[in-house]
């Protein structure tokens, strides 16, 4: 990681250096923390974040579901987000938005304890690498589960949740894969350690529910958006883990991963062993909008110059 120069914490940009947290604060012993990854494209026009307000949107759901004020609203939160790339003088980064439970008192309650937001941004690339998204992945079915339904909210971005993440890309990292596939408490297909899952069989494209313990993913929407307007067929619906190895394409999709394909399941060739139609063409539509070579129709690249607004 390179670091930039300025770091927003509450409401003032410090120095990278500056970004302390106490040893004992909340999040630390405890998980307490909700955050956003988020992209800056370059464009012809200049920088633009892409869905800026369902990110912090999302943000806000996080930190309402585990009963933590932000202090700072939607269009707050967005507006800062622009002014930190502009402090920094970023052309394209990766935002890391994040609030936390800070220091005060010690014990599982963490409600009198301070909550603190810090606004992050850096260069970063290909998530799963440059030759990925032509070439695929190679992935395996996780023997660690995703979260169950009433343990922890999959639907808030919350850092404890990914502790689960970790493990599954732990695993498959020493187990020589890119990535691995998490099965649900029920064992139907649920998502990878940081990504949403596509399955596209028959000319059909499957993903799984928002009840299979998966995080709603922007860049998830933002696929289904894509591929409907294409007059592509998509279902969210249970996917069994025998329909990965027999699909004619699997992709993850997300902020890091973007649209990336995979080409290998358990060692199991999918499709062609590389990148697909239905990804390729998708891909083609959502690289061409995020770096402002085709028409941005939805509404998704907000510029971060001053004085063009963030609410709709």
């Amino acid at each position: 990681m390179t670091p930039t120069e300025k770091i927003w914490h509450n409401g003032r940009f410090i120095r990278w250096e500056e970004a302390h947290i106490h040893v004992l604060s909340h999040v630390v012993s405890y998980g307490t923390s909700v955050f956003e990854g988020i992209r800056c494209y370059s464009t012809p026009a200049g920088p633009a974040i892409f869905r800026l307000p369902e990110h912090v949107r999302r943000m806000v759901d996080s930190a309402k579901i585990y009963r933590m004020d932000l202090g700072f609203s939607i269009d707050q939160l967005a507006e800062a987000m622009k002014e930190l790339v502009r402090v920094n003088h970023m052309d394209a980064c990766y935002i890391r938005p994040i609030g936390i439970r800070g220091y005060g008192e010690v014990g599982v309650n963490g409600m009198k304890n301070p909550v603190d937001v810090y606004l992050a941004c850096w260069e970063w690339g290909k998530y799963l690498g440059e030759e990925a998204l032509a070439e695929g992945v190679d992935v395996c079915v996780s023997s660690w589960n995703r979260i169950a339904p009433n343990t922890l909210p999959a639907l808030a971005k919350a850092g404890a949740n990914y502790m689960n993440s970790q493990l599954i890309k732990m695993e498959a990292i020493v187990n020589g894969y890119s990535e691995g596939i998490a099965l649900d408490a029920a064992g139907h297909v649920s998502e990878g350690s940081g990504e949403n899952i596509f399955v596209v069989r028959d000319g059909k494209i499957l993903t799984p529910p928002l009840g299979a313990s998966v995080l709603p993913g922007i860049t998830r929407e933002s696929v289904i958006s894509l591929a409907r307007d294409l007059g592509m067929t998509v279902v969210e619906s249970i996917v069994p883990r025998e329909m990965l190895y027999i699909a004619d394409e699997v992709f993850f999709s997300g902020t890091a991963a973007e649209i990336t394909p995979i080409r290998s399941i358990d060692r199991i060739q999918i499709g062609k062993g590389r990148r697909g139609p239905v990804a390729e063409e998708l891909q083609k539509q959502f690289f061409g909008i995020i770096h402002g070579t085709k028409p941005d129709t939805y509404g998704w690249l907000w510029p971060v110059q001053a004085g063009v607004p963030v609410a709709k």
